[in-house]
């Protein structure tokens, strides 16, 4: 299990580091690994890290679901934003690590925030 603090109502954390020493210490050399979200407020994806690309994501996930207006409340938005993005990942774990492109990275995205959050890893 990953813990996560963010400081943000929404923000995007690479979780890359925290995952592939999950997988080291799963010892598993070759399988799946699922990283998945505990929250219904979050969501992981695979992209780029880049500064400018992840505040594109928060922008334009927020223009897509805006704010106000929902049954649900305050935080109606965040839930709906977490499922166009989705609740997991799943990779290819080859030679004891995920298996990656050369920019993508594992992110957890935050859109109820800040709270203390967790990931599971389950590798197989």
């Amino acid at each position: 299990m990953i813990e996560i603090v963010t400081t943000r109502g929404s923000e995007v954390v690479d979780i890359t580091p925290k995952v592939q020493r999950a997988v080291r210490e799963s010892g598993v050399i070759d399988g799946i690994c699922l990283v998945y979200t505990l929250h219904t407020t979050t969501a992981v994806i695979v992209n780029e890290a880049e500064s400018g690309l992840l505040m594109d994501i928060i922008d334009k996930i927020k223009e897509i679901v805006p704010g106000a207006g929902y049954e649900h409340g305050e935080n109606g938005p965040a839930h709906l934003q977490a499922s166009i993005l989705g609740n997991s990942v799943a990779l290819p774990v080859e030679n004891g690590m995920p298996l990656l492109g050369t920019w993508q990275r594992i992110l957890f995205v935050e859109l109820d925030g800040p709270r203390r959050r967790r990931v599971g890893v389950k590798v197989i």
